[in-house]
């Protein structure tokens, strides 16, 4: 058995109050030290999630994947000593797309790691769940090659959504739900108070690590989801992170 810490988080790009979040954004990287992380909103330009791979100890390669524009999207930050493939991108319109590597882990185990951000419009479920299928199906084409398959990010999708349902009927489980039993209740909003603060639509669960194959989940819990100290309204970001601990094989 191969275990793995895998994380995801939105990092709500650079917009409200970047300067003040990144110290938080750190302090909670440099001690979640995950082996694997997928993260969306990334302006690369700033080096986002290679900051946030320097937080702490280990140290991470970064793999991206542009998203609407190439300064901007997803990246997977992979912890030395693992090593992944070359990265691979999946376009999924409306300025969205997909990431993947392929993973040989030291125990034997083959892994397929993706990260991804759905459609954020609330009426647009269909396209969230067309989304969806077109994930799935990019990555069943992996699937004879891998164990397993990790898929991580921010879905815009509560769990009455169909993009939920696309991926639960496709085999793959919520890590958090296996864990715990029902969904967090809210991954977005954190409660982080900004200028340009998103408040079009209700509190929920958004944000998943979904697993399939010979996956077992752990645990899973919460992750970037305390406020600063003195400043209950700012928070690593608007979206709290997942985290989970699987063992793959």
């Amino acid at each position: 058995m191969d275990p793995l810490h895998v994380a995801t988080l939105n990092l709500r790009n650079l917009a409200d109050r970047w300067d003040e979040r990144l110290p938080l954004l750190l302090a909670d990287m440099a001690a979640l030290q995950p082996d694997l992380m997928g993260l969306q909103e990334v302006v690369y330009p700033l080096q986002q999630d290679r900051l946030l791979g320097a937080a702490g100890a280990a140290e991470y390669h970064a793999f991206r994947g542009w998203a609407g524009r190439p300064e901007y999207g997803n990246s997977i930050l992979v912890r030395e000593p693992l090593r992944a493939g070359a990265p691979e991108r999946l376009d999924l319109g409306r300025n969205r797309s997909a990431t993947r590597v392929p993973l040989q882990l030291p125990g034997g185990g083959r892994l397929t790691f993706a990260v991804t951000h759905l459609h954020h419009e609330v009426p647009d479920a269909a396209i969230r769940a067309q989304q969806a299928a077109a994930v799935i199906d990019w990555l069943d084409r992996e699937a004879a090659d891998s164990d397993a398959t990790i898929v991580v990010g921010d879905f815009n999708a509560d769990p009455a959504e169909p993009a939920y349902g696309r991926m639960v009927g496709a085999d793959f489980r919520s890590a958090y739900a296996e864990a715990n039993g029902p969904e967090p209740d809210v991954t977005w909003p954190s409660g982080l108070q900004g200028p340009a603060i998103d408040d079009d639509g209700d509190p929920g669960c958004l944000d998943y690590i979904w697993v399939r194959g010979a996956v077992r989940v752990v645990s899973a819990r919460l992750v970037f989801d305390r406020p600063a100290v003195d400043d209950p309204g700012l928070y690593p970001s608007d979206h709290f992170g997942v985290a989970a601990h699987v063992e793959i094989g």
